[in-house]
């Protein structure tokens, strides 16, 4: 959307992106035009993504970017139903590099998750549990590392858990 919203409708699973720092909008669009993201042929969205981030010059995804964080985020609602006890436990491992808060480290190229949709960051684990992303470590590194880190999520209701908890963190105006 115009505004970064994103579209939660199944045939087009856009996240919202209104007010995602620049650096990491900055990283994933250029993973997008790379291929390093959304070449998978089971990441229906992120194949959508990369012809059109391909088109993209390489002088234009900086301004892109800095677009991207400046617009209001948006409010999220919650989707998703899980155990937040349960989730809290699990999120342990991820605060380690996306903070206590889900607040993202940029120093760690890890990004806030507490303002992103929970559809969204459950599909992008299970994204990650199957090989869906960041599927070639030497493409991308940095995301390989998550990979690894979603295959302590035995089942889909430990991603659901961890991410009802993650939906409680840095909830302003919510």
């Amino acid at each position: 959307g115009v505004g970064g919203e994103g579209n939660p409708h199944p045939k087009i699973a856009a996240p919202a992106i209104a007010g995602m720092p620049g650096w990491y909008v900055e990283n994933q669009l250029t993973k997008f035009k790379t291929g390093a993201r959304g070449k998978h042929p089971q990441d229906t969205p992120g194949l959508r993504m990369h012809p059109m981030a391909r088109m993209l010059k390489d002088e234009e995804i900086p301004a892109i970017a800095q677009y991207v964080a400046q617009l209001t985020p948006v409010k999220v609602t919650t989707t998703i139903r899980g155990s937040v006890e349960a989730g809290k436990a699990l999120y342990q491992t991820c605060a380690a590099c996306h903070g206590a808060q889900a607040e993202g480290n940029q120093l760690l190229n890890s990004p806030p998750l507490s303002a992103v949709q929970d559809w969204y960051l459950v599909q992008q684990l299970k994204n990650y549990k199957y090989g869906y992303r960041a599927w070639d470590p030497e493409l991308d590194p940095i995301g390989y590392a998550m990979v690894a880190i979603s295959q302590m999520l035995e089942n889909e209701q430990a991603m659901h858990d961890v991410v009802a908890y993650i939906m409680t963190l840095g909830r302003s105006g919510s």
